[in-house]
């Protein structure tokens, strides 16, 4: 067997008349460009599904929103709307010049018509801010909080809340439409109920009528804009008097107090009020006269404690003190009968009758000291209230005479007072009395129950439908192509990731692989092929010696795809050998059919029985060493040496090896690989690889030094194909650059 050529190969002369050799010579076979139309065209016919979907979607949608919809019902009433004609006011310059046409007039009154103010006056007209039925015809959220089954609940809290909900809901349903080069105006009103839909219309134009006049006599009354400007000026000078009067009582200490009857004496204070000082006077006589007669009685008290006081007599005290000793003496004149005044137990009667003597004269001398107290302090609150008093009549005085600005003052607010409430209760009866002018707002067509509904529109409901349902498709289609990141087009491929294309697998529809590749009709077989030979251009020698076939994720169809290029090089007499060499999750022994229990994994470990690993797949010229039993590492198994010596033995041996590598997101194993073969082989699976993830991949197998010979497209369904390009599969299905001459012939 030839050893094995360099890696990296060097080119040819003949190199540049195949397109595989370089990928720079390649560019020139990439697909031309398309046209923004064919490309849209392209986007529908591979979303066509979702777009018919969902214009499907919409018009069932339709018919049955419209079927479910509420009837609506119109109400309409006709307005005339007069240029005012006349001063009905009567009030000399109230009125400008007039015109035949004022239009600025007249969309003044259209807007008035649509007024938050109006509906507000409808709403409390017909008292709708009370009615749950109202709010519940409108579907109004806030029904069920300020209603209980039916009940309104909380008027006062709400009320404010209510009446705008009702008003925004009278808004949103009523619709002003003047007629052009007319006075005329047509309002109407839209509702579930008939009923309620002429109610509101007949109440919009009265209200509208009464506010008319309303605007017109608050707009006119010159008397009471006189009115309201002199009360302004009196509230003020009320405001401005009042502040003297409070700063000029701050300032001279002049405090008063509310009082029913005649004022203080000397006229310091009004009917109403009195000076504080008086009071407080008042109270300080009363207390000192109180004190007086308290200071007479403890003097009294005083000069009866020379002689035997009733406090003396009354004493608990004393008279326990006397009872004891009235006991004592009993039992001393009862020993004095049978001993003489020397016998101890009479002695000792004898003392302690002196010792209540002695109690009973200090229990004396504390009461006469309590009186003398009470008399001293009766004396000094005398005195001290008797000071106070003095003080206060001395103030009274004083005030006498800073109370004359005083008076001047408040007689001045009560005078401001006294006019405020009579040009305000003037103001009121003008406002009651005031007159009434013409109305220039009439109603030419009342409004009528109506017959039938006028909404929901079948036929425009579907054609809005359609339109929508078409609309929303397509932009669901363009956004599912913006959001798509899978490889669609293979002909995005040499674009995406710099490396070529060597050719599409078709999905293969009956799940059986390897009955499949066995026959060689089938379009899974005949694609295959086409990749072997589009591989023997690769290099100036022919298919590589040695490849690797990776993806850059599991289940994408490089097992299958290192199987089936395997299985059709063996077929012309030679010998392939198909190299298991994902330790982490083999595949291939069961997708053969041999046993996997010693493998690849073995030799690596330090086994060199190479021969005993390797299997007969039963296919003539096609053997295989499967993956063998899991290593704890196989990134540092591959890491060293062993490997590339494998590889190197095997190609003396085999006319081709070729390697199902693992998966390279994540793994360490694939790159190591890769840098140990001639040639590396990426599949990707269409319509679900992510080009981020085939992009990641690719720079790690060529950061690991890797030489990229093309990439494989598998499991590609042409009705998921972009824009058409008809990589359809029979004749001339599914080809790489060195399969497109069949092509062009089918």
């Amino acid at each position: 067997m030839n050893a094995l050529p360099d890696r990296h190969g060097a080119k040819s002369a003949d190199r540049a008349e195949h397109p595989f050799l370089d990928y720079e010579d390649s560019r020139e076979l990439e697909a031309p460009r398309i046209s923004p139309i064919a490309q849209i065209i392209g986007i529908a016919r591979k979303r066509k599904w979702w777009i018919l979907a969902s214009i499907l979607s919409s018009v069932i949608v339709g018919f049955i929103v419209t079927l479910l919809m509420t009837p609506l019902y119109t109400a309409s009433a006709t307005l005339e709307v007069q240029r005012e004609s006349r001063n009905f006011t009567n009030v000399e310059g109230a009125e400008g010049e007039q015109q035949s046409f004022d239009p600025e007039y007249y969309q003044t009154q259209y807007g008035l018509l649509e007024a938050r103010s109006l509906a507000d006056k409808i709403v409390t007209s017909l008292k709708l801010s009370e009615n749950y039925q109202f709010f519940d015809t409108f579907d109004s959220p806030k029904a069920d909080d300020w209603f209980a089954e039916g009940k309104l609940v909380s008027r006062a809290s709400t009320r404010q809340q209510r009446v705008a909900a009702a008003a925004k809901i009278l808004l949103a349903n009523v619709e002003v439409k003047p007629d052009r080069l007319s006075r005329l105006v047509r309002i109407s009103f839209t509702s579930p109920d008939p009923a309620l839909s002429k109610q509101i219309i007949d109440a919009w134009s009265t209200n509208f009528i009464q506010a008319t006049l309303e605007r017109r006599y608050e707009a006119t009354s010159y008397a009471r804009k006189f009115l309201e400007d002199r009360l302004s000026q009196l509230r003020i000078r009320i405001d401005e008097s009042e502040r003297q009067l409070v700063a000029y009582a701050a300032q001279e200490g002049i405090v008063t107090i509310p009082a029913a009857g005649q004022g203080a004496a000397g006229g310091a204070a009004t009917s109403s009020e009195r000076p504080l000082v008086v009071d407080d006077l008042a109270s300080l006589n009363l207390e000192l006269s109180q004190a007086t007669a308290d200071r007479i009685e403890a003097q009294s008290k005083r000069a009866q404690a020379g002689r035997v006081a009733p406090e003396i007599l009354a004493s608990p005290v004393i008279v326990e003190l006397r009872r004891q000793r009235a006991l004592l003496t009993v039992q001393y004149s009862k020993l004095m009968n049978e001993f003489t005044p020397e016998y101890e137990p009479a002695k000792a009667i004898q003392g302690q009758i002196a010792q209540i003597d002695r109690s009973i004269g200090n229990e004396e001398a504390r009461i006469r000291r309590s009186l003398d107290d009470a008399y001293q302090s009766a004396v000094e609150r005398e005195q001290q209230l008797t000071s106070e008093v003095g003080a206060l009549k001395s103030g009274v005085l004083d005030q006498r005479r800073r109370s004359i600005k005083y008076n001047v003052l408040q007689r001045e607010v009560e005078t401001n007072r006294q006019l405020y409430d009579a040009l305000l209760q003037r103001y009121k009866e003008i406002g009651i009395a005031g007159g009434v002018g013409v109305n220039n707002i009439s109603v030419v067509d009342q409004a009528e129950r109506p017959g039938g509904p006028s909404s929901p529109r079948l036929s425009l409901n579907l054609a809005l439908a359609l339109l929508i349902g078409a609309g929303l498709g397509i932009g669901i289609a363009f956004v599912l192509e913006q959001l798509s990141d899978s490889v669609d087009d293979p002909a995005e491929v040499s674009e995406l990731l710099g490396v070529p294309l060597l050719g599409t697998v078709p999905r293969n529809a009956d799940g059986d692989v390897v009955q499949a590749l066995k026959d060689p009709k089938e379009m899974l077989s005949e694609a295959y092929f086409t990749l072997r030979a589009a591989l023997s251009f690769t290099t100036d020698h022919g298919f590589p010696r040695s490849l690797a076939i990776t993806s850059s994720r599991p289940a994408e169809g490089k097992s299958t795809s290192a199987y089936a290029i395997a299985s059709s090089l063996a077929r012309p007499e030679r010998r392939v050998l198909l190299i298991d060499g994902d330790m982490r999750s083999p595949s291939l022994h069961g997708l053969i059919g041999i046993s996997g229990s010693a493998g690849l994994s073995n030799y690596l470990s330090g086994s060199d029985d190479i021969q005993s690993l390797i299997h007969d797949s039963g296919q003539p010229g096609l053997f295989a060493l499967p993956a063998g039993p899991p290593p704890p590492s196989a990134a540092d198994l591959l890491s060293g040496d062993r490997f590339r010596r494998l590889i190197g033995q095997l190609i003396e041996h085999f006319d081709h090896v070729i390697v199902d590598a693992p998966p390279v997101m994540g793994l360490a194993d694939a790159p190591l690989i890769a840098s140990q073969v001639e040639g590396v082989v990426f599949v990707i699976e269409a319509h679900a690889t992510g080009k981020s993830v085939a992009r990641v991949s690719v720079s790690r197998l060529q950061a690991a030094h890797a030489r990229m010979l093309g990439v494989i497209v598998s499991k590609f369904d042409t009705k998921r194909a972009h824009y058409g390009y008809g990589y359809d599969y029979g004749y001339g299905y599914g080809y790489g650059y060195g399969a497109r001459d069949d092509a062009d012939k089918a």
